[in-house]
């Protein structure tokens, strides 16, 4: 049986969690649940207690990380599968294919250095995108809480993609 990090927490699913109640509520079921307290308890009880704790503590850093949290949130909402290929808009991926072509026929540090600037900007742009759909997602009803979802599933795989692209930047950077 899989808990929900949410739930489990008694927090409302959100990408802006208030970080210093989360990490109460971790130090708090830390205490409450710790191994050593339940040395005594039969080999049952202490199974038990030790899947809480392990609980607890991947509940905390899945949710104390906004890039994990993101991720978490898209897959409980079956949006992010390993090895799903997204559809991902032709516009943005004749963008993201331009940007590679002239990575690849780059000859020297400006080119780099331009083509770094432009990345940064489309990076930066997917950064506001992000936050105007996150911002206010809990108070939104279901229907609009799965169409937000949707389009914060669409700038997570674009983020994905733009990854693999400063990674390619990285490397032709290092040759000049």
């Amino acid at each position: 049986m899989t808990i929900n990090y949410f739930e489990f927490y008694n927090i409302p699913e959100s990408f802006h969690v208030d970080a210093a109640a989360l990490k109460k509520q971790f130090y708090q079921l830390s205490k409450e649940y710790h191994p050593d307290f339940y040395a005594n308890e039969d080999e049952a009880k202490q199974q038990e207690i030790l899947e809480i704790s392990t609980l607890n503590n991947k509940a905390y850093q899945t949710l104390s990380d906004p890039t994990r949290r993101l991720e978490y949130i898209l897959k409980q909402h079956d949006l992010v599968n390993e090895g799903a290929k997204p559809q991902l808009p032709g516009d943005f991926l004749m963008e993201m294919m331009d940007l590679n072509e002239r990575l690849m026929e780059a000859d020297d540090a400006q080119q780099i250095a331009d083509i770094r600037a432009e990345v940064l900007d489309v990076e930066n742009n997917l950064i506001e995108q992000l936050q105007a759909l996150t911002a206010d997602y809990e108070t939104l009803n279901d229907t609009a809480k799965e169409d937000r979802l949707n389009g914060v599933a669409d700038i997570y795989y674009r983020q994905k993609y733009l990854l693999r692209i400063k990674e390619s930047l990285d490397t032709f950077a290092s040759r000049f």
